[in-house]
């Protein structure tokens, strides 16, 4: 007998608790269930079930047994899947969530070029700032910038990092001065990120400690980061921001990038999904596609 078959049948007999459920779920004959059984328990030289005429249950080893039947089923059948992914293309709904601006300025113009790649593949994006569930939301994939929670069942995935950047338009600069160190920062007036009840403090690297956490004066507090770099860009004070943000102000010179000598701070951005056997083809694709094109927006 094949070994496999027979831990398929072993798992199915204890899953719906007897011989006679199990022949009819798999289109076996009863003894047929029965010699698969025997022919694991023979090979093992160990009882898995314990049999009356009116009930079964499983031994210690048995159990134990068990579950790892169910591994090695749920691990054959990702490797069976590998070679339909490869003569397949993706398809149906992929569910993502996303950071809002940096969803809208770098993530989703990658995975419309996938859609366009796939025409079976279809989209479901959600922009937000709030963390979600994969779960109890049903989202297929989760796009996340920070630092994570170590969570059981949750898989993760570096795709890209950005570095925060100190910046200023050159109007203000010629009225306020230039800060050339982190101290003369206090001398200065900032746009902040806040939200009610919490403010965003600017980060900057020190070695073998944690980071420096500096509050520059401000009078300007906005929610919005898109908002906070047009804001700078109007002269209105110093922000720190991320670098895939204000690359274009600083390429037309409208944001000067300040602080050369001092190291930035950098946040990680994570892909994030749900611990399976076999990561579905378009997930997957999806995960490679934004690791691939995301890093170029960092920069």
């Amino acid at each position: 007998m094949d070994r496999l078959t027979s831990m398929a049948v072993f798992v199915k007999a204890v899953d719906l608790g007897s011989f006679s459920a199990t022949a009819e779920a798999l289109d076996l004959s009863g003894p047929m269930v029965g010699k698969h059984i025997r022919f694991l328990e023979d090979r093992l030289e160990v009882r898995l079930i314990n049999r009356t005429t009116r009930r079964q249950s499983l031994t210690d080893f048995g159990r134990a047994y068990y579950e790892r039947c169910r591994l090695v089923l749920a691990e054959a059948e990702a490797a069976d899947s590998l070679v339909t992914d490869q003569l397949s293309q993706p398809r149906g709904r992929l569910r993502i969530t996303m950071p809002a601006l940096l969803g809208r300025r770098c993530i989703a113009p990658i995975l419309l070029g996938l859609a366009r790649q796939y025409p079976m593949l279809e989209l479901d994006l959600s922009f937000g700032d709030r963390i979600v569930d994969l779960v109890e939301d049903g989202y297929d994939l989760a796009i996340r910038t920070g630092s994570l929670e170590d969570k059981t069942g949750i898989m993760a995935r570096r795709i890209a990092r950005h570095p925060m950047l100190v910046c200023a338009a050159p109007s203000y600069l010629d009225e306020h001065g230039l800060p050339k160190h982190i101290e003369d920062l206090s001398a200065h007036h900032a746009i902040i990120y806040s939200r009610p009840g919490w403010v965003h403090s600017w980060l900057f690297p020190r070695d073998g400690a944690p980071p420096m956490e500096v509050t520059p004066v401000n009078r300007l507090r906005l929610d919005d980061l898109d908002a906070i770099a047009d804001a700078a860009a109007a002269g209105m004070g110093l922000a720190w921001l991320p670098s895939w943000l204000i690359r274009e102000r600083i390429k037309t010179g409208a944001l000067v990038p300040l602080l050369p000598d001092q190291p930035a701070y950098v946040f990680d951005n994570y892909a994030l999904w749900l611990q399976a056997p076999h990561l579905p083809l378009k997930t997957r694709l999806a995960i490679d596609a934004v690791a691939a094109e995301l890093p170029k927006y960092m920069t």
